[in-house]
């Protein structure tokens, strides 16, 4: 008997390549998608999100066993991969298609995702706030297949190098209670 049981969390922390690395390390997680999500093109591709008319972010649809993760605990992640508190851009990347975000499938968790923001800006007070958007999902659009498992099939790619290894490396670090074992 399978005990498996599947929700759907859907998220924008910048970069897509960035976000898939970093829950596809994740316990609980059977499934890490790239795609575009929160515009108005109807099925965009990468050329046309990276001109940020489309209204779309770069995110990530996880699939997860909510038995062996918590919601709770992937907002954790992702708020300790990104930076929450820059508008629009995360490090070099500039530009709506980078914004936090995230895109809830249910009210709960809509509510755990505001609480949760509620309670860092609270607990953060006089430091910068949190801009993450919390919005319904309405649909999410796949990326093509060249962006799937980015940097597991690009690891000597300079972007990798610089920018994803050491964003992994602190999750590693950071949240290794968390990470599937490696």
């Amino acid at each position: 008997m399978d005990n498996f049981k599947k929700e759907v969390a859907v998220f924008g922390g910048g970069c897509f390549w960035c976000t898939e690395a970093v829950f596809k390390m994740m316990k609980g997680v059977s499934s890490v998608l790239p795609g575009y999500s929160g515009g108005v093109k109807v099925n965009p591709t990468y050329d046309e999100v990276c001109t940020g008319k489309t209204g779309h972010a770069e995110v990530v649809r996880i699939e997860y066993d909510p038995l062996k993760i918590r919601y709770e605990d992937l907002l954790t992640v992702f708020f300790g991969s990104h930076d929450p508190t820059t508008l629009n851009r995360q490090g070099n990347d500039v530009g709506t298609q980078y914004r936090s975000v995230i895109f809830y499938t249910t009210s709960t968790q809509r509510e755990i995702a505001e609480k949760f923001i509620l309670d860092i800006n609270s607990s953060t007070e006089g430091g910068q706030r949190i801009v993450t958007d919390v919005v319904p999902l309405d649909v999410f659009y796949e990326s093509e297949n060249y962006h799937h498992d980015y940097f597991a099939s690009h690891p000597d790619n300079p972007y990798c190098e610089v920018i994803i290894n050491p964003k992994l490396e602190k999750v590693q670090k950071n949240f290794a209670n968390l990470l599937k074992n490696l």
